[in-house]
């Protein structure tokens, strides 16, 4: 007999009764019956409940043995009665009589309680990240996610890509946010940088004549954490196509998630193709270059009716190049008083300075706007917004994209406090011809909107065209319930483009040959035109595992502070270490209570 285990301890059947079996596994629960003692075993396969008799000899050792140890127990499968069948166990309808036990490795006391379904305190959690992933929950979403990315292999081996590697120590690089520095030893006062993502290599990969390529990659970024977001590094789907088309890119990865999120939920899933919403049009519809389509309210944008309108406020903010965007709801003219003010309350803490609001109400339009509003100007909304008795519009004015983020955010709101969020979907959308380039509002400095490696619309053409703000990238996002799962565009495969470019956004040419030396010269030297984009492992796992936290579907992450609580990273490194890469610590010193 196997020294620990002929069977797992999800594995026993009815079929197996009369077995003499051997399981290990940890001590999940102990229930002291006077005269039996019963203990749930588990492992990674699920739970069988064994049977300690008072006659044992280790009967004592089993009442004194802390939860969480480590045991194996050998014994005879046996049926329970009746009335003692546990349905919700597969293993309910047998357990163990246990004839040997053996204690593997004792337990401490706990400081996190595993039988229950309550999370405890999240620092503790991270510091004591094995005993977390015990819990089933936890356990079910890290099983998942190796699943989804063993699919998204065989799906990916199937379209023909190749899975390829790219390197972890690479170059510093100006893709939007801070990188991670690693200092060489052989080369005194230079740095490697951790790959924010394998951009370079992958579309290097192409110029090299791979032609379809893709990797679950990590990615490394210094920026804060937020729930959808994990400080430090990610995982992503990269993915590189030559000689591909926006269309190419999008057949392959609507049939990849498509069938991905079909295949791990029993929720509906939007079918292929998959929308497709320019950016100036999810700006304005949903505020949001990520829209949850989920919630049944779009954003009208109302500004040409309030030109020469008696309400000042409006007026003045439209004539000085400002925008006035509505936001209709239907149904909820019943609402009480104290759900609007509350709306307005909401809307000041994002910074806006109010939010008007007008009620349908029959023949009756009230709200506080109401009286300095023609009817002209009532008509018009009516037709706008689509308004019948008993609607409600709210209206948001500022600076274009200011107004966008406001009443985008309201929109989200309005759906969460009236539940009219659709629930049991996934909906999917592409959002599309994104700006190439945008203005820093601090320096007023043109820079890049979103990846600098993306091919304009209209290519050269477009760039000479003059004004830089109107030109257009080939760039996509694919987003799902509110949630941007990748960015992706058309590559920019011409070196005479890339300079010009990089020259819109400030760059010299020899800025880039120094920083994207290794392309300009790819480019220089036959680049086919290709296109991909990256989705997020991470992001894909929490929306299929139903959390609302992406530290939930993570092994072993770090806090919100980029701390790993368990393993003391970061953590000091010896003067030793740091004379070896000729490096001198230069700490802040902290300020005293009279400085601060």
């Amino acid at each position: 007999m196997h020294p620990y285990r002929t069977h797992t301890c999800g594995e026993l059947r009815s079929q197996n009764v009369s077995d003499v079996v051997r399981l290990s596994g940890w001590v999940f629960r102990k229930r002291d019956h006077g005269q039996l003692l019963f203990i749930d075993l588990r492992d990674h396969y699920g739970l069988t409940q064994v049977v300690i008799n008072p006659d044992r000899d280790f009967f004592d050792a089993c009442v004194k043995i802390r939860p969480e140890s480590v045991i194996t127990v050998t014994g005879q499968v046996v049926k329970r009665d009746a009335e003692t069948i546990n349905t919700s166990l597969p293993t309910g309808e047998i357990e163990v009589v246990a004839d040997e036990f053996n204690i593997e490795a004792p337990a401490d006391p706990l400081p996190l309680h595993l039988a229950g379904e309550e999370d405890g305190p999240e620092e503790l959690r991270l510091k004591y990240r094995f005993l977390d992933l015990r819990r089933q929950r936890m356990h079910d979403n890290i099983v998942l996610r190796s699943h989804v990315i063993s699919s998204i292999r065989r799906r990916m081996s199937e379209h023909e890509f190749n899975e390829l590697q790219t390197p972890i120590l690479t170059s510093s690089s100006p893709e939007g946010a801070r990188d991670f520095l690693v200092p060489s030893r052989c080369h005194p006062g230079k740095f490697y940088a951790l790959p924010q993502s394998p951009q370079q290599f992958k579309q290097l990969f192409m110029v090299a004549g791979f032609d379809k390529y893709f990797q679950i990659a990590p990615c490394f970024r210094d920026e804060d954490a937020r729930a959808d977001r994990s400080p430090g590094e990610h995982y992503q789907l990269d993915i590189e196509m030559s000689f591909a088309t926006q269309d190419d890119v999008f057949a392959v990865i609507e049939d990849v998630l498509a069938g991905l999120f079909k295949e791990f939920s029993d929720l509906e899933v939007t079918d292929p193709p998959f929308p497709r919403i320019p950016y100036e049009e999810a700006m304005t519809k949903y505020g949001s270059d990520k829209p949850d389509l989920r919630i049944p309210i779009e954003i009208r944008d109302v500004s040409d009716l309030f030109a020469e309108s008696r309400f000042q406020t409006f007026k003045k903010a439209v004539n000085s190049g400002g925008v006035v965007r509505a936001i209709p709801v239907k149904g909820i003219s019943d609402k009480p008083r104290s759900f609007f003010d509350k709306l307005v309350d909401y809307s000041k803490s994002l910074g806006s300075k109010g939010l008007a609001y007008l009620v349908w109400m029959g023949e009756m339009v009230k709200g506080p706007v109401a009286k300095f509003l023609s009817e002209e100007e009532l008509a018009g909304i009516v037709s706008r917004c689509d308004v019948e008795t008993g609607d409600v519009v709210f209206f948001v004015c500022d600076k274009k994209n200011v107004a966008a983020k406001l009443a985008g955010a309201i929109r989200v709101k309005l759906g969460d406090d009236l539940d009219i969020v659709e629930q049991g979907v996934y909906r999917f959308c592409w959002v599309v011809d994104f700006p190439m380039y945008e203005l820093d509002e601090e320096t007023g400095r043109v820079m890049f909107s979103h990846n600098p490696f993306s091919m304009p619309k209209g290519g050269m053409e477009s760039l000479d065209a003059g004004d830089p703000l109107a030109v257009l990238a080939q760039q996509y996002d694919i987003v799902c319930n509110g949630t941007e799962l990748s960015s992706g565009a058309i590559r920019n495969h011409r070196d005479d483009i890339m300079y010009k470019a990089f020259d819109i956004a400030g760059y010299s040419s020899d800025e880039v040959d120094d920083k994207f030396g290794g392309m300009i010269r790819a480019f220089k030297m036959g680049a086919p035109p290709h296109a991909g984009l990256a989705p997020g492992i991470d992001r894909i796992v929490m929306l299929l595992a139903g959390e609302t936290n992406i530290r939930e579907i993570i092994a072993f992450p770090m806090n919100q502070r980029a701390q790993d609580l368990m393993m003391n990273a970061p953590n000091e490194v010896s003067l030793q270490q740091l004379r070896e890469l000729h490096i001198k610590v230069n700490v802040p010193k902290k300020k005293s209570s009279e400085e601060r």
